[in-house]
């Protein structure tokens, strides 16, 4: 089958993102906070791209109950919130206090911090203990990737079927297809190995960012 993908440009990039749901000023100035403040490790937040594409996501499934598990500096979660109703709630589990705390006030300028709230610790364990309640609709996950699939499991726990889970890094720029590396990628290939043939969900990868693993519970 031939590949129809189109190698994206900063030219094809910034007509994508001038067709999809805005950046607003917030938006960028947490991303300028973040390159300030944290140098080449800004490099951990999400792409444009994957933005909307999550505000999307959160409005299509009709989320109330969303969770993140790596929150960074919060760009995501900004994305995510602003995809929720009013009385949504996302739950922020993370294990740095210093760095989710550099995107709350953005949040707040936002007008969604009401909906965000930050759980600090080990996710494992937090995510584990902590009270929902309802279902969880939708779940982003961007965090130590050797636990991928122990998130998964935990969130699809504690949702119905249709619920979302999009995992980051799905394509670990490229090196999934190395079957000899090591570390992050060799974790995230297996990752999506097991996903892929994971009966409980519905799995599509998409070249998005750095690559996103859908799973839409069944």
């Amino acid at each position: 089958m031939a590949n129809k993908g189109i190698q994206p440009t900063d030219a094809l990039m910034a007509y994508v993102l001038e067709h999809s749901i805005p950046r607003t000023d917030v938006h960028r100035r947490l991303v300028e906070e973040t390159e300030r403040r944290l140098g080449d490790r800004a490099g951990m937040q999400i792409s444009e791209e994957q933005g909307p594409f999550l505000t999307f996501l959160v409005r299509l499934v009709g989320a109330r109950r969303a969770v993140e598990i790596g929150t960074f500096t919060g760009l995501s979660a900004l994305c995510i919130a602003e995809g929720l109703d009013a009385d949504g709630r996302l739950t922020c589990f993370d294990l740095s206090d210093e760095w989710t705390s550099i995107g709350v006030p953005f949040w707040d300028e936002a007008g969604v911090a009401d909906r965000i709230e930050r759980v600090i610790g080990p996710a494992a364990e937090t995510l584990r203990a902590h009270p929902f309640d309802g279902p969880v609709d939708f779940a982003f996950v961007d965090a130590d990737k050797g636990n991928y699939l122990t998130y998964v499991d935990l969130l699809i726990e504690r949702m119905e079927p249709g619920g979302l889970i999009v995992a980051d890094n799905a394509l670990y720029g490229g090196a999934v297809l190395d079957p000899d590396a090591e570390g992050n990628p060799a974790e995230i290939r297996r990752f999506n190995d097991h996903m892929a043939a994971d009966g409980r969900v519905d799995a599509v990868l998409v070249n998005v960012g750095d690559g996103l693993m859908l799973l839409r519970v069944r």
